[in-house]
């Protein structure tokens, strides 16, 4: 038996182009402060938040309206022992049209129950898939920067080291 891939789903009303371009665009949706080339294929890009979660992440494809996908090329993640669990992991965005709507499945391929990071990351993917893109999608305003799993562990800690 496999483990599955952290896999998330949410539909719309917008065209499968209006969702491509939403979810194309993280710095709407994931992190204002992403710096590097979104939207071209062997672009790269980093995603920040120092001392707690570094990504640099390349686009391998995008087929408008149809597919997005990421690759790690570099990641630490401060907050467990394999601080490079992300690396090579592949990030995706497939949209299709079902029932008259449009459906994005969110993949990140290789984060599965049994990595350590997998709640934290789950959280934080729900979060800006979920919340943020979502949001973005049904209101034209994404939630981007906020970031609930790091913040809370970054609380946790203060508060453990603090009592």
């Amino acid at each position: 038996m496999s483990e599955q891939d952290y896999t998330t789903t949410i539909t719309s009303g917008l065209s499968r182009r209006d969702v491509y371009d939403a979810a194309a665009d993280p710095r709407r949706w994931w992190s204002e402060t992403i710096t590097g080339v979104t939207d071209a294929v062997g672009g790269v890009f980093e995603y920040d938040v120092p001392g707690i979660h570094y990504s640099m992440v390349e686009v391998t494809e995008l087929v408008p309206g149809v597919r997005i996908v990421w690759r790690v090329r570099e990641a630490t993640l401060s907050f467990v022992t394999d601080q490079h669990e992300w690396e090579g992991t592949e990030i995706r965005f497939d949209i299709d049209e079902r029932d008259g709507a449009t459906e994005l499945r969110f993949t990140h391929v290789g984060l599965v129950p049994s990595a350590e990071c997998y709640e934290a990351c789950y959280d934080g993917w729900s979060f800006y898939i979920g919340t943020s893109l979502r949001g973005l999608l049904e209101t034209g305003t994404g939630e981007p920067n906020r970031l609930p799993a790091e913040v809370r562990l970054l609380e946790e800690q203060a508060s453990a080291g603090g009592a």
